[in-house]
């Protein structure tokens, strides 16, 4: 008997490193972000063109930028406001996002369920924080 063969199988594993690395995103919209930088080609983008792409407001953009650059993923292109390209810190990071790419790539359901898993458990620990008594009540 022939077995047929699994086609787009991919070759890349959801690693610890890489686990840790799909739970530190905060949202959709972050990951969709760091693949637009990503390329190809990898290229300068101005905050309305990620806005555009990504159907998001003006104020959601910034402050997705802000954290990417605080994250070391992308930065303002000196003397061009407005204007971000991705540039890890580091060849570590670097791969640790071509990894990422890879995996999604493969693993869509997987990775858009642990970001949201993640983000919703944050909103209900947020929520649950914001009835914590403070002090005790005599």
């Amino acid at each position: 008997m022939i077995k047929p063969e699994v086609a787009n199988m991919s070759t890349e594993k959801l690693t610890d490193d890489l686990r840790i690395f799909i739970l530190s995103i905060p949202s959709i919209p972050y990951l969709e972000a760091i693949l637009l930088f990503k390329g190809p080609p990898v290229r300068p983008w101005e905050s309305e063109a990620i806005g555009r792409r990504l159907y998001l407001a003006r104020d959601q953009v910034k402050v997705i930028l802000r954290k990417l650059c605080s994250a070391r993923i992308c930065s303002a292109v000196p003397g061009r406001p407005g204007q971000y390209i991705y540039k890890p810190e580091s060849p570590e990071l670097d791969e640790l996002i071509n990894k990422l790419i890879d995996f999604y790539a493969h693993n869509l359901i997987e990775v858009t369920h642990l970001i949201h898993a993640n983000a919703s458990q944050k909103n209900v620990q947020q929520y649950a924080d914001a009835f914590k008594w403070r002090g005790s009540h005599k």
